[in-house]
Parts: C-alpha cells; sequence; structure tokens
C-alpha cells in the first residue's frame, strides 16, 4: 500500500517565501491570515489527510460505492462518511468561505496547500467536498439572498454538499445540445426535467441534503449555449423560508463503473419534474457556471499535483530501498549484495522528472490561487482587473499542465518499481488509475488548449500573455547580475522572445485558415506550461537563496531547476515544431465506416 507524507516543509517555502503569501494577505485585508494561523492550519491539515483520509484510499479504491436500485440511495466506503464527518468538525469545510455565510474567511490560496493535501491522500474523497466548494462559488456571487441563505451557509458549514450537473448523455463540451428542460410553476420555483451524466458525488450517505446546481432550458430559450439558465435544485425540497418539504424528484439512476476514482460516487442523475429555483438571470447560465467551471479547474490541477507528489514519494522510498545490480561506474555499497537502484541514472532520470514537475508545479498552482485573491480583494481596481486576466489566462494551463504532468509522474514513479508497480500491493497502480481521470473531466486536455489558444489568445488578444511575460521580462531583468540563477536568465529570455513569436506566427495562418487554431492548441498549451514553469524555477532559486533556508535546500533547489532546464523544458523545441507544421501535418481522416 502507498504511504503520504504531507510535504508542509515546502508549502511553506512556496507561500511565504517564493509568493511573500503572508505580505501579500495582509496587503488584501485578510487579516486573521498571519504566519502563525497559517502554520497551524498546514500542520492540522497534515495531521487529519496523513492519520485519517491517507488509510481509506486503498479501502475506498476496493469497496467503491454501492447503489440500493430501491431506494435510489448510495452507501459509500467504509470510513469516508465518518471522516467527512471528522472533516467538518474540524471546520476545513468553509476555510475560505467568508465569515457572513459561517466560513473562516482566509484567502483562497490558504487553502490550496489543504486542497493538495486531501487529493494526495485520498482524491476519491477529495471529490465530495470539491463539488461543494464550485456551487458555493456560484451561490455567492450570483444566489439572491435568501438564496444564500437557504442553500449556501449550510454548503458553507458542511452540512450539505453541492454537485454540478452539467453533462447529458448526448453532449459533453458542447453544451448548447443540452436538452434538460425547467418549466416555471407560478410561484417562484420550476421543474426541472432531464438527465444529467458523470456527476460526482450526485448522490451519498455523508449529508441529509444534496444541493444540485443543474443547467437546464426555459421554454423561451434561443437556441445554443446563449439558452442555458442555472437553476438549484436540492435531494430534499426546501422552501424559500428554509422550511423542508420532503423528498425531491431527483434520483440516482445508477453509478459509472470506472477505471479509478472507484470511491469517489458518478452518478447517473434523473430529474422527474424536480423543484428547483433559478440563480441568476434567464439564459444567462452559462456565466455562472463558469464561476463553478473556473474555480473547479484550478482545484483538479491540483488534483495531479498532489497524486505526483505521493507517487514520487513512495517511487523514492522504493528505490532507496529495493537492491539491484551494481553502478555501472563501480560498486557504492560493497557491504551489501548489490546497490539500491537510486544509483542507477535512468532512475534518477524518472524521479527528477517527477521532482522537477512536482515542486514546480506547486508554485504555478498555488500563485494561479494568489491571483484569484487578488482578483478579488486587492484595494486597487486596476490590480484586480489585471489579476482577473492572469486567472483566465493560467487556468487552463494550470489544469491541463498539472494534470498530464500528473499522468507522465504516476508512470514514471510506477516504472521505478518495474514489475512490482503493476500489482496492488504497492498502490502505485491505483494512483495511475486515479490519475487519468484528471485529464478528462472538468474539461479535457484538448479542451483547456482551445481555451488557451482559441480564445485567451485569439479573441482577448493575448491580454494574460503580455501581462505574464511582462512578469519574465521584470523578473529577468532584476536579476541579471545576480549569481545565484545567472545561468537560467538567458534561457528563459529566449523562451519568452519564442513564445511570443510562435503567438504571433499562430495568429497568422490562422487569420487565413481558423484550423490553425486547432491544429496548434496543444503544443501550444504544453509550450507554454513547460515555459511558465522554467519561470517558476528560476524564481524559486532566487528565493530560496534569499531565505533563510539551510544550504542543502537551498543546493537542492538549484539542482532540480539545473535539471529541468537542462532535460524538460527541451521538450518546447518538439512542441514548437508540431505548431511550425501546421494543419498541413494533420492530413484529414475519412469519416466513412469501413
Amino acid at each position: 500500500m502507498s504511504t503520504y507524507h504531507a510535504p508542509v516543509a515546502d508549502m511553506r517555502f512556496v507561500l511565504f517565501d517564493v509568493l511573500g503569501a503572508e505580505a501579500q494577505f495582509q496587503r488584501l485585508g485578510f487579516a486573521d491570515a498571519t504566519r502563525d494561523v497559517l502554520d497551524a492550519v498546514l500542520d492540522e491539515a497534515a495531521r487529519f489527510t496523513e492519520t485519517v483520509l491517507a488509510p481509506l484510499n486503498a479501502v475506498g479504491d476496493r469497496e467503491g460505492c454501492r447503489l440500493d436500485q430501491a431506494s435510489g440511495r448510495v452507501t459509500t466506503p467504509t470510513g469516508f462518511k465518518q471522516a467527512y464527518a471528522q472533516f467538518v468538525e474540524g471546520g476545513w469545510a468553509g476555510l475560505t468561505s467568508p465569515a457572513e455565510f459561517g466560513g473562516q474567511g482566509l484567502p483562497h490560496a490558504a487553502g490550496v496547500p489543504l486542497k493538495e493535501m486531501i487529493d494526495a491522500s485520498n482524491l476519491a474523497w477529495g471529490n465530495f467536498p470539491l463539488l461543494s466548494h464550485g456551487a458555493t462559488e456560484a451561490l455567492m456571487h450570483h444566489g439572491e439572498a435568501w438564496q444564500q441563505e437557504v442553500f449556501l451557509k449550510p454548503l458553507v458549514e458542511g452540512r450539505w454538499t453541492g454537485t454540478m450537473c452539467l453533462t447529458e448523455p448526448h453532449c459533453g463540451s458542447d453544451l448548447g445540445l443540452l436538452k434538460t428542460r425547467a418549466e416555471p410553476n407560478g410561484d417562484g420555483s420550476y421543474s426541472i426535467t432531464g438527465t444529467k451524466i458523470f456527476i460526482t458525488a450526485g448522490e451519498h450517505d455523508f449529508t441529509d441534503n444534496i444541493v444540485h446546481l443543474v443547467l437546464a432550458r426555459l421554454p423561451d430559450a434561443p437556441a445554443g449555449s446563449k439558452g442555458i439558465s442555472l437553476f438549484v435544485v436540492p435531494r430534499e425540497r426546501v422552501g424559500q423560508d428554509g422550511s423542508a418539504g420532503g423528498a425531491n424528484a431527483v434520483r440516482c439512476g445508477s453509478l459509472e463503473h470506472k477505471m479509478g476514482i472507484h470511491g469517489s460516487a458518478t452518478c447517473v442523475m434523473n430529474f422527474d419534474g424536480a423543484q428547483g429555483y433559478l440563480i441568476g438571470q434567464p439564459h444567462k447560465g452559462l456565466m455562472a457556471m463558469f464561476t463553478m467551471m473556473n474555480t473547479a479547474r484550478l482545484a483538479v490541477g491540483l488534483q495531479g499535483l498532489g497524486l505526483s507528489d505521493r507517487a514520487l514519494q513512495n517511487a523514492l522510498r522504493y528505490s532507496r530501498e529495493r537492491l539491484q545490480m551494481r553502478a555501472l561506474s563501480g560498486a557504492k555499497f560493497p557491504d551489501k549484495p548489490a546497490d539500491p537502484i537510486i544509483v542507477h541514472p535512468d532512475v534518477r532520470r524518472m524521479l527528477l522528472t517527477c521532482k522537477a514537475l512536482v515542486e514546480g508545479g506547486r508554485v504555478m498552482g498555488y500563485d494561479a490561487a494568489l491571483q484569484v485573491d487578488i482578483a478579488h480583494h486587492a484595494p486597487d481596481a486596476a490590480e484586480r482587473e489585471q489579476a482577473d486576466v492572469l486567472v483566465g489566462f493560467l487556468t487552463p494551463i494550470v489544469k491541463a499542465c498539472l494534470t498530464e504532468w500528473g499522468v507522465e509522474c504516476t508512470y514514471q514513479a510506477l516504472q521505478c518499481f518495474g514489475g512490482h508497480g503493476y500489482i496492488a500491493e504497492h498502490g502505485m497502480e491505483q494512483l495511475s488509475r486515479d490519475a487519468r481521470i484528471t485529464t478528462l473531466y472538468e474539461g479535457t486536455t484538448g479542451i483547456q488548449a482551445l481555451d488557451l489558444l482559441g480564445r485567451k489568445i485569439m479573441q482577448l488578444q493575448g491580454a494574460g500573455l503580455r501581462i505574464f511575460l511582462a512578469q519574465v521580462m521584470s523578473f529577468c531583468d532584476a536579476h541579471a547580475n545576480d549569481a545565484a540563477v545567472a545561468e537560467f536568465i538567458a534561457p528563459l529570455r529566449e523562451k519568452a522572445a519564442q513564445w511570443q513569436q510562435l503567438t504571433l506566427q499562430v495568429g497568422k495562418r490562422a487569420a487565413a485558415n481558423p484550423d490553425e487554431v486547432g491544429a496548434a492548441s496543444y503544443d501550444y498549451l504544453m509550450y507554454s506550461g513547460y515555459v511558465v514553469l522554467a519561470y517558476w524555477w528560476a524564481r524559486s532559486v532566487a528565493a530560496a537563496n534569499a531565505s533563510a533556508q539551510p544550504q542543502t535546500f537551498k543546493d537542492d533547489k538549484r539542482d532540480t531547476a539545473r535539471f529541468y532546464f537542462a532535460r524538460i523544458l527541451p521538450r518546447t523545441l518538439a512542441h514548437a515544431a508540431a505548431m511550425e507544421s501546421g494543419v498541413a501535418g494533420l492530413p484529414e481522416l475519412s469519416v466513412d465506416v469501413a
């Protein structure tokens, strides 16, 4: 079975040394988010995830969730419900929600380490509170006052959980095709009818009520995505005054049988005239949905990060213990029958690849969360707007790259185990299976790529890219004569300039043929991610050098950065070549059935 130890030391380094989070939080008005408070949150989160959630990871995978067809109710794996009760009792459910809704009012970025720990310790369990957070965001920004009182406060307290009911059997990412209907009842409520699939935490035994946020069409809705509205539909009916109204006409029809995350209830949900209430304006549901979606996409990126870190931890432990053959340069441990496999260069390559992607990815993910706080709370309107643009630009990069790297890292870590990684005993194959979903839900990697290149670059004229490149250039200028990072400045400048040039080239070709966007989007996204990571590795080395960290820590960051720049950043060359080949490099395939 795989084990997990929360990397609290590196989390502190990222938050406080690299990002200067404590000063940022104070500047943004979070007076209670002091270093002492944040340190206590990290320590207690580590204790909860290591001792409560991590031991249940294999249990959830082995048992899965069970649906009682007669009642339509789902039973979660042994220990999951009790763990959730401890989660709520500890106040974790409302850690970053505003105090006026019953939360603790800490900044969004302060909750990110907790999220990473949960995902690393037990991804399937973590999906239950994850969807509650998305529902909370939508109701907080778009709900009416009575909806916030009736639905939002129980969600923040953790007494209820939430879902996002978007996908239908005939429409995945193309929500303009959805058919779920909403008929007005004449009393301010609506009757919701339709079927939603792939609904995470759609039914379970954690709480007495589940708040479904459902996309549906009103009778007068225009066709396509402009005719979608958002509704709140509780499993147990609730009046506008908060009074209980009995069971609603919403039921789990079946549970999906999945490759991984067996402990997470992935449901087919049937709405048969269920009572619901409109959130926001009619036909403006996509706006509210993207409030949920953007938060969820950053959160899923952290899932990839958490799984990568757990996989790396176990691969490191095994590689230090497993004895196989002798080092090519001669025995390193002559008193043993063989050397530990960590002495072999190819094993080090796999471990260092994971380490570089995990530690660099942690800074990338945490910074995006900090930008969310700045976008909402900065005292200056211009700064808030710039941070909001930057969040929009970074979201597809963080979501796609951290999850793609999650698949890569769980693969590389399993490979370190050899055949022992393929069997269930060590838990590595579960991590690989669980990681695979992260590149799919909340928008596949292809969808993230189209969002980045098609919308954030082409439609919005690269506003976020310009902001980010300005940060890169500012850092390079400030550290041009800094011996600690001198070796990274020139290649970082070069990649940033090439990024700009490639963007212009793709844009020029796309003006003549829109298919050029689709042909370049994946490689553009991955290229972007590797350059973003290069920037954060250079900043990490600079921050470590300027910190009070031990010299061994500083040396470790520099050595890993060197590995990243030498061994991983050159992947951009292949992505650049693929982009430059254009749509001509993608011959058409016949749509006819053979």
